[in-house]
């Protein structure tokens, strides 16, 4: 397998719709916008379409938990970077972390870690993942040093202070 980037990253704009009455990205917009990212990151950079390969195969990711840490606001029509990497992976799960910055990458706006239950919909039960999902994970996944969320939090914001 050639060598794939285990760190992802696009930019994207906050808006308008999205913000709240004193224009910064509505809380429950994060969620959205980190998830949306790493969807069309996935597609771009791994050719893997998890909508497809639920049709295909019977078998996705679903959401087992978020913790997400809100640092700074992202503002309306502001572009930020957004980049994610796999930090750990198992039979049946994966640990993704998911980071919105500004534009440059010298202001972090939030940390997501999502962990992802791959899941048979036909057996409605977890499903351990296909080889060729191994082989992808075994070559991408890139850990982090930290073992726990605030952990990690806390060590992001001390490397982001100027």
């Amino acid at each position: 397998m050639k060598q794939l980037p285990k760190v992802l990253e696009t930019q994207t704009k906050i808006r308008f719709q999205d913000c709240d009455p004193l224009n910064h990205l509505n809380n429950s917009k994060y969620l959205d916008y980190l998830i949306n990212a790493r969807e069309d990151q996935l597609i771009e950079h791994y050719d893997l379409d998890i909508f497809e390969n639920a049709k295909k195969t019977g078998t996705t990711w679903v959401v087992g938990s978020h913790q997400i840490a809100y640092v700074r606001p992202a503002h309306v029509m502001e572009t930020v970077t957004i980049d994610s990497q796999l930090i750990q992976y198992g039979k049946k799960q994966l640990l993704v972390e998911i980071r919105m910055w500004n534009a440059n990458k010298t202001e972090l706006k939030a940390v997501m870690w999502s962990s992802f239950v791959h899941f048979n919909v036909i057996t409605g039960k977890a499903h351990e993942h296909h080889e060729k999902f191994i082989e992808l994970f075994e070559n991408v996944v890139l850990p982090v040093s930290e073992t726990n969320f605030d952990e990690r939090v806390k060590s992001l914001r001390m490397a982001t202070v100027s």
